[in-house]
């Protein structure tokens, strides 16, 4: 459309029939990305609460329908790059979020590690190495104090304040020992997610084969400062909780369900907060998963 007929239409916007909004709503949406700055060029030009509404609304959609796309790409993929899914969910609700900064502040982080490593140290050293520089050098720490916070859920947000849950946790985690080429794989754990060291032999092109007395060396729970586990403590946090052991909260996980599990507890946030519009943005990615967790309860939730 030319700039004439652009303007023209953002001035309907103005309009309080709903027949004509539906009809120019369509017509905006179906422009794409690059009617975006138009919007908001109309919306800073009037004073209109209607179009202030309507056009926030209709950039929304165009964001998030442009998100949605890459994240069904990532899910069918079931990609290898874990923090490119975390941005993506971010995505929704940061637009601009550049995934080259995240990249780079990860980077950082690895190579703070890579410079304390060494090729004769046992698993156990090597995650002495990644528990002190990521919890004592950079000070990332469970965010206890508003525990419920959508923010701990946001990649973004969780490099920059280092505070998380622990499914957050354990994805800083995951992608900085993964880079490091260490074989440190996430545990979909009830009330938790922990991480697991496993042996060189351990077949991880199916991770669902895993033996977890064979190919496990031992767990690591990243909400706890990266302390080490052995599965008698994994059988004794499920007696506690009273949930009955199965083989997923012992065996890692692909990708898949950890995203799975991080828009799980974004929905379970946005739930006690009371934001609908946010909860039907992720029931939607969720949508996206051929084998959903579960429906969203406490057993699910970090």
């Amino acid at each position: 459309m030319e700039t004439r007929e652009i303007d023209a239409i953002l001035k309907l916007l103005e309009d309080p029939d709903d027949v004509v909004f539906r009809h120019i709503e369509k017509k905006l949406l179906s422009e794409g990305e690059i009617i975006i700055p138009h919007l908001e060029k109309a919306w800073e030009n009037s004073l209109d609460e209607l179009l202030h509404q309507r056009a926030e609304n209709i950039i929304h959609k165009i964001q998030f329908d442009g998100t949605f796309n890459d994240f069904k790409s990532w899910v069918d993929e079931k990609s290898d790059d874990l923090l490119r899914g975390t941005y993506l969910i971010s995505k929704i609700q940061y637009p601009a979020l550049d995934l080259q900064k995240l990249y780079q502040k990860i980077d950082k982080i690895k190579k703070s590690i890579s410079v304390e490593l060494r090729d004769n140290f046992t698993p156990l050293e090597q995650v002495r190495v990644l528990n002190q520089v990521i919890f004592q050098l950079y000070k990332f720490v469970g965010n206890n104090s508003d525990f419920y916070a959508p923010q701990n859920s946001y990649i973004n947000d969780v490099l920059e304040s280092k505070k998380g849950n622990p499914i957050s946790l354990a994805i800083v985690y995951l992608v900085l020992a993964r880079r490091l080429g260490l074989p440190v794989y996430g545990v979909n754990l009830p009330k938790n997610f922990i991480v697991a060291y496993l042996t060189s032999t351990a077949n991880v092109s199916d991770l669902s084969n895993i033996d977890e007395e064979k190919d496990i060396l031992f767990y690591i729970n990243p909400f706890n400062r990266g302390a080490v586990l052995g599965k008698k403590e994994i059988d004794y946090f499920l007696k506690q909780q009273k949930i009955t052991p199965e083989k997923s909260f012992y065996i890692p996980c692909d990708n898949n369900t950890i995203i799975n599990r991080l828009i799980i507890n974004l929905i379970y946030s946005y739930e006690k907060l009371g934001y609908p519009d946010k909860i039907a943005d992720f029931e939607k990615l969720l949508s996206l998963f051929k084998n959903r967790l579960g429906e969203i309860n406490d057993d699910f939730y970090d």
